[in-house]
Parts: structure tokens; C-alpha cells; sequence
């Protein structure tokens, strides 16, 4: 991986820590992740325009992917509704590092050189440290919650893996995966809720947010996708993953949540693994 290619990836990690924030902060969790699946409608169309068709091979992959994309949106906003921002985002992503390297080291034959194994590891247990609170375990089901999001993560980032480069177009592939999930994650949404025209009362209230963090969630992952073309998918994954250096600072300025001693060793850490998956490069 050239050192552009790890410059922009971490962009997209701050501008993942962002909108995940975003997501945290509007307190209807259906309001929130419809909003940013009407972004991805109308970008997604846009780019479906102008951009390349995906060949045939690739479409599974883009279906199946939209599918799991849509669960992970859905649970991941529940997680946030049951359990503090600074704890659920670091264990939703540790668990996709280690998820993501374990396939595609075993089933995808990706190599890895041993520096960037260990960089791997090493931000995938920064990222579990992060999510522990030695003062005590609260919420747990906010944790089961954010580990099955951790596991949706490590299923789209694998397909999405595999079918990008099956297509040959990462910025086509990506048009036609956000239009599907704009379909998708809106209807989802108003089919959960019990009461829509609170709903959309809500929607109207926070779209502005809700505008911005669709906007912010869109390009990171454009960015990740189009990388999963050039670099390992755990080295991608691993990177990505380390936009919970930003969610610790947000946590700690805007929701109020405590950054510890501990927190900022698992911090420190988390960018030593960093700087040894590009070295070892």
C-alpha cells in the first residue's frame, strides 16, 4: 500500500468515526438510518448515470452486499440507542478486523507479510481495549447488539471485497450499491416503525444531520471500496477501523463519555499498529 492510498484510507476512517457519531447523536434510530439511505438513493442515482455498469459477475455480490448493508445500518443504530457510543464503535470494528484478516487470509489466499499480521493484531486488540471499561460491564445488551453488527461488517466487507474486483469499476460498483441500499434501508425502516408519522415528523427535524452523515458515510466507504482494489482486505479493514481514534475524542467532546488513562494507552497503541502495517508493507 503506497503511502497515498494509507493517507486517504485514514480520511475515510475520521470520516467514518464522523457520521457514526452523527448517527448517535440523532436520537430516533429509524429516523437516522433512513435519512442516510435517502442520501445513498439519490447519489447512488446520480452515479448510476454517469458511472460504469458493473458486469454480470459482479451483481451477486452487489444484491447479497445491499442486503447485509441494510442490517448492519439497522442494527448498528439500535446498538447506539442501548449503549455508549465510545464502547459500541471500537467492539463493532475489532471484531471486523479480526473477522475480515481471518477470511481473507484462509479462504481469499490474500498474502500478508508478518510486520503487517502483527500490525493487524495489534489494532484489533486496541480496538477491544477500547470497548472495556475496567469500572465495570453495563449494558449488556448493547454489547450482543454490537456484536452482531461487528459480524455484518466482516460479511460486506469480504463480498464487497470479492466483487469489486470482479468488476473492475470500484466507483460503479459502489453507484449501484448505495442505489440498492437507498431502496432498501428507508423501506426497512418505515415497515420497524410503530408509529411513521412520528417518523417522519422526525425525518423533517433532522435531516440536516442526517444529510450530512449519509454524505460523510458514502464517501468513506466509496474510499474503502475503490482501496479494496490496490491492498489485502485486512489491511484496508485494519485502517478503516481506526476512525475510533476520532470516535474516542468525540465521545469524550460531545456525548460527555469518559476518556481514560486506559483509553488512550488502547489509542497509542492503535497507531503503532498503524504505523507497522505500513512499514511492513
Amino acid at each position: 500500500m503506497s503511502g497515498a492510498v494509507l493517507l486517504i484510507v485514514l480520511a475515510a476512517a475520521l470520516l467514518h468515526g464522523i457520521w457514526n457519531a452523527i448517527a448517535k447523536a440523532i436520537p430516533a434510530r429509524l429516523v437516522s438510518s433512513a435519512l442516510i439511505g435517502l442520501v445513498y438513493l439519490v447519489v447512488g442515482a446520480v452515479g448510476c448515470v454517469f458511472l460504469p455498469f458493473p458486469p454480470a459477475a459482479a451483481w451477486p455480490y452487489i444484491l447479497v452486499s445491499a442486503a447485509v448493508q441494510t442490517l448492519y445500518l439497522v442494527l448498528l443504530t439500535a446498538a447506539y440507542a442501548k449503549s455508549e457510543f465510545g464502547r459500541t464503535y471500537p467492539l463493532t470494528r475489532g471484531i471486523a478486523v479480526l473477522g475480515v484478516t481471518l477470511f481473507s487470509t484462509t479462504l481469499l489466499g490474500e498474502q500478508m507479510t508478518p510486520a503487517q499480521l502483527g500490525g493487524v493484531a495489534v489494532v484489533a486488540a486496541s480496538l477491544f481495549a477500547l470497548s472495556w471499561s475496567p469500572r465495570g460491564r453495563k449494558g449488556g445488551g448493547g454489547t450482543w447488539m454490537a456484536v452482531a453488527v461487528g459480524i455484518t461488517i466482516t460479511a460486506y466487507s469480504v463480498i464487497d471485497g470479492m466483487g469489486v474486483r470482479l468488476s473492475g469499476e470500484p466507483l460503479g460498483y459502489a453507484a449501484w450499491l448505495f442505489l440498492l441500499q437507498g431502496v432498501t434501508i428507508p423501506l426497512v425502516c418505515f415497515l420497524l416503525s410503530r408509529d411513521r408519522a412520528e417518523m417522519l415528523r422526525g425525518m423533517r427535524r433532522h435531516a440536516p444531520m442526517g444529510a450530512i452523515g449519509g454524505v460523510l458515510s458514502l464517501v468513506a466507504y466509496t474510499i474503502v471500496v475503490w482501496a479494496q482494489t490496490l491492498a489485502p482486505l485486512a489491511v484496508v479493514s485494519a485502517l478503516r477501523e481506526t476512525g475510533v481514534l476520532a470516535a474516542g475524542v468525540i465521545g469524550y467532546l460531545v456525548f460527555r463519555e469518559r476518556f481514560s488513562p486506559w483509553r488512550l494507552t488502547a489509542t497509542v497503541v492503535a497507531v503503532s499498529g498503524i504505523v507497522a502495517i505500513r512499514l511492513g508493507g
